[in-house]
């Protein structure tokens, strides 16, 4: 199927689909809480196959010659009206002795139009290099390949456009891609599918997850964090499956920046043609020389950090269509007192429910997941800014680092609340470091508090003993604790379908399943007249 049939793909198919999903008679959120379900890990239908992809696979490898562009992608700004187009050229180096590219050699030009007329359109943006550097003896250093981001502007809304990317002056430009645009936000526009998942690595699961992406024609793909898995590697290429495991000598932890080369010209398909907004986790933090963070992370993609008042890329919000996103992150201060709250602050303050009556948020690791794996890890992120996600009423939030599928009731507080958010773990992309399957409340399973806290995450101990409730006394619950309503330990991926200001069908895909039967699904109900009102809003 060519690039331009898979953005006009809602002819039969799509039309057949959706007259199903409206007619269909599935649960809703307002017959919750529903009763806790737990399906039973089957090694016998696990079809996983946590092996990365190496790097003489063909689908990675740099295919471009000279200063060609490569590891396209295009990724929402702040509203429907702006893109950015972002792509890399020249090669990366990696070794003791690397020179950096000259980012002035070549231009960063995008040319395009709507689709059917000519590409008349031209817009120019800016270049860099970024570094992996380590100041250890025996470390390679890394130095990227030429990054270019250019924005547009002033599109319509609702629209599929065209183009392609390079310099024009040394006839370096791209094959042509193809995007839509985002409706205009009112309660009564929105994209068609927003496809969510995270952990996606670079697996034999990944090429699963990434056929089903394209297939499900997605308008928006929302990654949660767990990209590339890099940092699953030492500098000199040796990877594991569990990095402290294996290289708990390394005085760094180091990564191995080619993967995220691999991974960009893996994904290009998807990610230069439908608009992607991506949550940095904790693999992407990759620490280097003079305490640098999210450096690839930060370089190689385009955020509407600037667009929506922030300072961070790991940090910011954007509209699309009648929802509005807050992107969120817990590996940068978070407290009361931090940047990114009192942005969060004034984001939420800023929100008109009139005009983007859903509100999502998204960050990497989940507060209510009932895994034994990263269980309660993020406590106190969740103890700072819980109570203000629930005051301005939050209607859905998701989440990764978990490798498994997780649904919650309605919850606040660790209490069912129908007010509270909906808790959606898609930690399930991929990852080379396997499914989860352990819950906390199975048998001789709760961890001991004093080992969740995440270092990375800091803000000191958070992870007390339940004080009220069925659990109350205890660190973990004896049995699935009832604000988890689903959860199941496969490989796969969400569609979130809003269907109007009150109603957005939710679908969870199997990977081992046919592409459209989802192992999960149901209306996610808003009350606002119940809800807002007794929030404050």
């Amino acid at each position: 199927m060519g690039l331009l049939s898979f953005l006009t793909f809602p002819l039969f198919l799509s039309l057949l689909w959706r007259l199903i999903i409206v007619n269909a008679n599935f649960p809703t959120t307002l017959e919750g809480p529903f009763k806790p379900v737990t399906v039973p890990f089957d090694n016998k239908t696990y079809h996983g196959n946590a092996i990365d992809l190496p790097d003489t696979d063909p689908q990675v490898q740099r295919t471009v010659q000279g200063f060609e562009s490569e590891q396209v992608s295009v990724s929402l700004s702040s509203d429907y009206d702006s893109v950015w187009i972002s792509w890399i050229t020249g090669d990366s180096q990696i070794g003791d002795d690397i020179t950096p590219l000259d980012p002035e050699s070549v231009y960063s030009v995008v040319q395009y139009g709507i689709e059917g007329s000519q590409m008349n359109y031209e817009e120019v943006g800016y270049s860099f290099v970024y570094n992996q550097l380590y100041p250890f003896e025996g470390l390679q250093n890394y130095t990227s390949g030429i990054i270019h981001h250019v924005r547009l502007t002033g599109l319509e809304p609702s629209t599929l456009y065209q183009y392609k990317c390079g310099d024009p002056y040394t006839s370096a430009m791209s094959d042509v891609f193809h995007f839509r645009t985002m409706p205009p936000s009112s309660p009564t526009n929105y994209p068609h599918r927003v496809a969510v998942v995270g952990d996606l690595g670079l697996t034999y699961n990944t090429s699963t997850t990434f056929s089903h992406l394209l297939s499900n024609h997605p308008d928006l793909l929302v990654l949660v964090g767990g990209i590339s898995y890099a940092d699953m590697y030492l500098t000199n290429g040796t990877g594991s499956d569990c990095y402290p495991c294996s290289f708990d000598e390394s005085p760094i932890h180091e990564t191995y920046q080619p993967r995220w080369d691999y991974w960009g010209r893996f994904m290009q398909p998807l990610v230069a043609n439908v608009p992607t907004v991506l949550v940095g986790g904790k693999h992407e933090i990759e620490p280097q020389a003079e305490d640098q963070i999210f450096v690839s992370y930060s370089s190689r993609f385009a955020f509407p950090s600037e667009e929506s008042g922030s300072s961070s890329s790991v940090y910011y919000s954007f509209n699309a269509g009648g929802i509005h996103f807050v992107i969120l992150n817990p590996y940068t201060y978070y407290d009361k007192s931090s940047d990114q709250y009192k942005w969060l602050e004034g984001d939420l303050y800023n929100v008109n429910r009139n005009v983007t009556p859903w509100l999502v948020a998204v960050w990497y690791p989940s507060w209510y997941s009932t895994f034994k794996a990263q269980y309660r890890e993020a406590e106190c992120m969740r103890v700072e800014m819980e109570d203000l996600l629930y005051e301005h009423g939050v209607d859905i939030v998701f989440n990764g680092h978990v490798h498994a599928y997780e649904r919650s009731n309605r919850v606040y507080n660790y209490s069912l609340d129908p007010c509270g958010p909906v808790y959606i773990t898609v930690g399930d992309g991929g990852s080379r470091e396997d499914i989860a399957v352990t819950h906390a409340d199975d048998p001789d399973e709760c961890p001991d508090p004093s080992t969740t806290a995440d270092l990375d995450i800091g803000s000191g101990f958070c992870g007390f003993n339940f004080t009220s409730g069925p659990a109350a006394g205890s660190f973990c619950w004896n049995r699935q604790p009832e604000y988890s309503a689903y959860r199941e330990s496969s490989f796969g991926h969400g569609i979130l379908e809003v269907k109007n200001e009150t109603h957005a069908l939710w679908s969870w895909h199997r990977n081992r399943d046919y592409y459209e039967t989802a192992g999960d699904i149901l209306y996610i109900v808003r009350e606002p007249v119940r809800c807002l009102a007794n929030q404050g809003n």
